[in-house]
């Protein structure tokens, strides 16, 4: 047998005993009494007690009993209680009246006396109370088979007392002459007791399925109760009997038993609760179904057997007799008669009820199959032919667990343990998904609601193949990048959270790797979209092949890639970090090499960075070294590998804390703004002045451009420094050339900041205007060095300011990758020559030559030139014998406030080396300008 098979078949263990101790109570009670009326109880006063006061006190106890129960329940059946609660009480009080007499007056119980109408007022109510407790019917036949079944029960038995007993009691009345009030009684108990002996076993046959135990309990104590009252009734024992004998002890447990028949139904309605409210089925139920349809003829049978004593007595056969068998025969007729009606009701509604089931099955796509308690497959609908591809037939007789994959196998079996071993009621059905065989030998994904089933199993299967491959598909997009199909970052993530946490989440030799395209974007710029995305699908083969099969290649987004090492638990970390340097040099190469797009050969370069998982350390921070390092890789020169260092996130957190310095000065204006002179390198006169921004700390420093702009990461603080530093300048100037010194101011911006929304095309010009400084007093600089700015839009850009009266200078020359297709096509008056040109001229004959060169180009297009950066003499005269006609820097005069500006524009000239000695100007004053990136000037005095 299958393990499937040997879990069906496992016995359901039900509810524990937990009736168990008031039942042997009641046993040992009962055994008690009856033990004590066998031996008389040691003498005939107690015996009397016993006997009549005894009997007395348990029918009260099950007259309170079921009293209490009845006023505490809300169920049909509180009715059926009260009614045994009065039933027992009458039985109180006869016994309480017969001991009175017994007892108490010690005389002999008169007949008829109180007490037998107590003893007849018993029965009434306990027959209603057993109708009460019957099935009721729900067609008006079936109540009419009801009273038909209980007069062929209680006729038969009539026609038997009668036969045996009853006749010859009313007989032996006629003769002694008897009166007819002790007649009627000797004839009253036995005939109450055939009535509740019907109604017993009527009730047997069509008791409710609710409480079943506490209608069982409370049928066996009247059935008990009548047993014992027919025996007293019987004239062998009548004229014998005394208080305090055996027959007692029927009585007293009839009464104990209707005493905790009431809480026997609460137990019982308890554990149904727990089966979810569906009764446990029984072996009996098939025989009393049986012995219910035969109940007409055993009636029958009664009825002959009464009339065939009469004959073999030798006896006239009774009027009574003869009339109830007629009436017992004719209700017999009459019952058949409505049975042959209701059975081919019930044949013709089954067959409609079955074609119905037949059709829902046939014709439904889902698969239906019952699994016997053995694990074989009972019955299977046809669709498994259109599902499975196998015959219903073939697999009609098959083990479940024979066509389920064994790697599912052992997941169902432990789905329908858990399954049958939860209460009906909290989890009527389960749901399981497995593979099953087809006919073709492929397994198929199926879904399948089981119910339980007569012990064994339901299932209605369908295939969810496509669904699941579906949903395989959808998590695999989930978790990959579209383009390269390599694992995206949170299945990279996720990846790394497992290697960090496994069986080696104490191995430093775990690396991440970040990867940089360097020059990917110029790619996107000057071939196309469509080619960067086949750049990155070989970028991606190339990166998944180099890896190890443990490792993991993902791509981030956009030309970043990355990259886990799995470590081999290699203790000594220095020789680690040589290995997973050597492979992340290796990779560098492997996507530095020549791409092949179409019919264009592409490169581009690999920036790595690198960081080793540490002790307790998170997937984000591990993630977030190995970008610090990638970028730090950028930084240092792009096409290089570098490995995570602790500086480099102190770096981070100190240029973090300078940026959100920078954006609480620009809000409370902490800014000065500074101008350098711009000299003529042959008279030595002021020809403009460059506006420099500096940052005025709490602490009385000044920081230099360099040192604010490199942490300048917001755009919207960038923006907005941009737009103070020319509205500042302007406004400066104009109060300048108001004052007597109109000298012009150069203002330096990118070109993005040029083309950016935040600067409107009317701004400059309304700045201009709103300040009145004339035509010609205001110059941008422009740097060249941004590759995605349109020359289109700048040069548009730049036209309309020209027509503003602004001139334009192109900073930075000699540097940027544009500076020829600038010069091409920009409206530009002054070359402004890169500091890098001018600090070698002197030193470097090759510089020279290149400098000489550029600004005989600036000469022969009529423009000026400014050489930025000239801090010594010598620098002066080679400059000026090149043809440089303006300098800037060092060799004049550093940044100067408004104060001392002014005091340099009053003296009009500076000294310049081979001219006629002079006074210096501000000899000592001037702020020099350290090229440190976060090197910091003190302010001057003012």
């Amino acid at each position: 047998m299958s393990a499937l098979g040997a879990l069906l078949t496992r016995p359901q263990v039900a509810g524990g005993r937990t009736g168990l101790l008031s039942q042997v109570l009641l046993a040992l009670v009962c055994a008690g009494y009856g033990v004590g009326a066998a031996t008389g109880w040691g003498s005939p006063e107690l015996a009397l007690f016993m006997g009549d006061f005894g009997l007395s006190v348990a029918a009260m106890i099950a007259a309170v009993s079921c009293f209490l129960y009845a006023r505490a329940s809300v169920s049909r059946l509180r009715p059926a209680w009260l009614l045994f609660s009065v039933s027992s009480l009458m039985a109180a009080g006869g016994n309480a009246i017969w001991g009175w007499y017994e007892v108490v007056l010690g005389l002999p119980v008169p007949t008829p006396s109180l007490a037998d109408l107590f003893f007849l007022c018993f029965a009434p109510p306990a027959i209603v109370g057993l109708l009460v407790l019957a099935k009721r019917p729900v067609t008006r036949a079936g109540w009419v088979c009801l009273a038909l079944d209980s007069w062929l029960i209680g006729g038969s038995l009539l026609t038997l007392s009668w036969s045996l007993a009853l006749a010859h009691t009313a007989q032996m009345a006629h003769v002694e002459d008897i009166s007819v009030a002790r007649a009627a009684l000797s004839l009253a108990y036995p005939l109450l007791d055939i009535v509740l002996v019907s109604m017993v076993l009527a009730l047997h046959f069509r008791r409710a399925n609710a409480n079943r135990s506490a209608v069982n309990t409370a049928i066996a104590a009247l059935a008990l109760t009548v047993l014992s009252d027919a025996v007293f009734t019987s004239p062998l024992l009548r004229s014998t009997y005394r208080s305090g004998e055996l027959l007692d002890a029927g009585w007293f447990a009839g009464s104990l038993l209707l005493a905790y028949a009431p809480w026997g139904a609460r137990r019982s309605a308890r554990e149904a609760d727990r089966s979810g409210g569906q009764p446990r089925a029984t072996t009996s139920r098939p025989i009393a179904g049986s012995l219910a349809a035969l109940t007409p003829y055993l009636a029958a049978a009664v009825c002959t057997l009464g009339i065939l004593y009469n004959v073999v007595e030798g006896r006239r056969v009774d009027q009574v007799v003869v009339l109830t068998g007629c009436t017992v025969v004719l209700a017999l007729v009459v019952r058949q008669g409505i049975m042959l009606l209701d059975n081919i009701s019930l044949t013709q509604e089954l067959a409609q009820k079955e074609n119905h089931f037949r059709s829902l099955v046939q014709g439904s796509s889902d698969v239906i199959m019952i699994a016997a308690p053995t694990g074989i497959l009972r019955y299977v609908s046809p669709a498994a032919a259109g599902v499975y591809g196998r015959d219903a037939e073939d697999l009609v007789g098959c083990e479940l667990a024979s066509i389920i994959h064994p790697d599912d196998l052992g997941r169902v079996v432990h789905e329908v343990r858990r399954f049958l071993a939860a209460p009906p009621h909290e989890e009527p059905t389960t749901r399981i998904e497995c593979r099953f065989r087809s006919g073709t030998g492929d397994w198929l994904n199926v879904e399948s609601t089981v119910n339980r089933h007569q012990g064994g199993l339901l299932l209605n299967s369908r295939d969810v193949t496509e669904r699941v491959r579906l949903q395989a598909q959808l998590q695999h997009n989930a978790e990959h990048d579209p383009l390269t199909d390599l694992p995206n970052r949170a299945l990279f993530t996720a990846r790394v959270r497992q290697a960090l946490g496994g069986r080696r989440s104490g191995d430093p030799g775990t690396a991440v790797l970040f990867i940089d395209l360097d020059g990917f974007k110029a790619v996107n710029d000057t071939i196309g979209h469509q080619a960067g995305d086949e750049l990155l699908i070989q970028a991606a083969r190339r990166l998944a092949d180099s890896v190890r099969a443990a490792d993991t290649a993902a791509r981030l987004g956009g030309d970043e890639f990355a990259a886990l090492i799995i470590g081999d638990g290699t203790r000594d970390q220095g020789a680690r970090e040589y290995q997973v340097h050597e492979i992340a040099d290796r990779l560098r190469l492997t996507l530095s090499q020549p791409y092949r797009i179409g019919a264009s050969e592409v490169r581009v370069a690999a920036s790595i960075g690198v960081a080793f998982a540490e002790p307790a350390i998170t997937p984000t921070d591990l993630m977030r070294n190995a970008d610090l390092a990638m970028y730090r890789a950028k930084a240092g020169g792009k096409d290089r590998v570098e490995l995570y260092a602790p500086q480099m996130q102190a770096d981070v957190v100190r240029r973090s804390e300078l940026a959100a310095r920078l954006r609480t000065a620009l809000r409370d204006g902490e800014f000065a703004l500074l101008h350098q002179p711009v000299v003529h390198l042959a008279s030595g006169s002021v020809a403009a002045v460059a506006a420099q921004a500096r940052w005025r700390s709490a602490q009385g420093i000044l920081f230099t451009p360099a040192e604010f702009l490199r942490v300048s990461d917001d755009s919207d603080r960038t923006a907005e420094l941009g737009r103070w530093l020319l509205e500042e300048a302007v406004e400066q100037a104009a109060e300048r050339a108001r004052a007597g010194h109109p000298v012009s101011v150069s203002v330096r911006l990118s070109a993005g900041r040029l083309l950016d929304k935040a600067l409107p095309f009317g701004s400059i010009e309304a700045l201009l205007t709103r300040h009145g400084l004339p035509s010609g007093a205001l110059m941008i600089e422009v740097a060249d060095s941004d590759p995605r700015v349109s020359f289109d839009d700048l040069e548009q850009r730049l036209v309309a300011l020209r027509r503003l009266g602004v001139r334009i200078a192109l900073d930075g020359f000699g540097s940027g990758y544009a500076a020829i297709n600038a010069l091409r096509r920009l409206p530009i008056d002054v070359l402004k020559l890169d500091r890098g040109l001018v600090e070698g001229v002197v030193e470097s004959a090759r510089l020279h030559k290149i400098t000489s060169g550029l600004l005989r180009i600036a000469c022969d297009l009529g423009m000026q030139s400014v050489a930025d950066g000239v801090d010594v003499p010598e620098q002066v005269l080679a400059l000026r014998a090149m043809g440089c006609t303006h300098g800037q820097g060092m060799a004049f005069s550093g940044p100067l406030d408004e104060y001392r500006l002014r005091r340099v524009l009053v003296r009009g000239q500076f000294p310049v080396p081979g001219t006629p000695a002079a006074r210096p100007v501000l000899a000592g004053g001037s702020i020099p300008l350290l090229t440190g990136s976060h090197a910091e000037t003190p302010v001057p005095p003012t």
